[in-house]
C-alpha cells in the first residue's frame, strides 16, 4: 500500500534539556538530538545550535554500502566518496555540495560513523545563501544516548526509514524554539 507524504514535521525542545527534543511526523514521535547549543534565532556557522523556524527538505541522501536504498518521495542520490558539504564562509561554494579533495573547510558525506548513513538535507540558509549563517543543516542519524549534534537534528538509525517514507517534496521541518 502506497502511504502518502505528510505536509509537515515539527521538532519540539525539550524543556529538562536544550540539547535533546521530540520530532512529530503525522502519529511517529520520534526522540531526537539537537545542536550542543540548543536552538536559536540567530544562527552562526559554528555556534552549535538548530536553527529555529520552519524550513523545506530540499533532498535525501544514503550510504549504498549500508543498507537498501530507502523509499521516500524526496528526491534520494547515494553518498559517494568524494562527497563533501563546503562550511567556509569565504568559499564561493558555502552551503553547498562539493567534490573532494576540496581546499576549503568542509564536511566529508561518507563518514566513518554511521552519522550520515542517512541524510536529509534541511532548506537552511538558502535563496539566498548569506555566508556565516550557518550550513549543512541536516537531519541525519542520533549517536548512541543522544550525544548533541553541530546544529542538526538527529534520530534513531532504526527509526529513519520509517520517518523518511512519510516524507515528500512538499514536506516542511518546523523546529520550534
Amino acid at each position: 500500500m502506497k502511504r502518502t507524504s505528510i505536509d509537515h514535521i515539527r521538532v519540539y525542545r525539550s524543556p529538562l534539556d536544550h540539547r535533546r527534543g521530540r520530532l512529530v511526523a503525522g502519529n511517529l514521535v520520534l526522540p531526537c538530538a539537537l545542536g550542543r547549543s540548543g536552538t536559536t534565532h540567530a544562527k552562526r556557522e559554528g555556534d552549535g545550535a538548530s536553527p529555529v523556524g520552519t524550513f523545506p527538505l530540499v533532498q535525501a541522501f544514503y550510504r549504498p554500502d549500508k543498507g537498501p536504498r530507502p523509499r521516500t518521495g524526496l528526491s534520494l542520490n547515494p553518498i559517494r566518496r568524494t562527497d563533501g558539504w563546503s562550511d567556509d564562509p569565504t568559499d564561493r561554494r558555502y552551503n553547498r555540495p562539493v567534490s573532494l579533495p576540496c581546499p576549503t573547510s568542509h564536511e566529508k558525506m561518507w563518514q566513518a560513523d554511521d552519522v550520515y548513513d542517512v541524510v536529509v538535507d534541511i532548506g537552511w540558509n538558502r535563496g539566498p545563501i548569506v555566508r556565516g549563517r550557518g550550513s549543512a543543516i541536516f537531519l541525519h542519524l542520533a549517536r548512541p544516548g543522544f550525544t548533541p549534534t553541530q546544529g542538526c537534528v538527529a534520530v534513531e538509525q532504526r527509526m529513519i526509514r520509517r520517518l523518511l517514507e512519510r516524507l515528500g517534496p512538499q514536506t516542511r521541518i518546523e523546529i520550534v524554539g
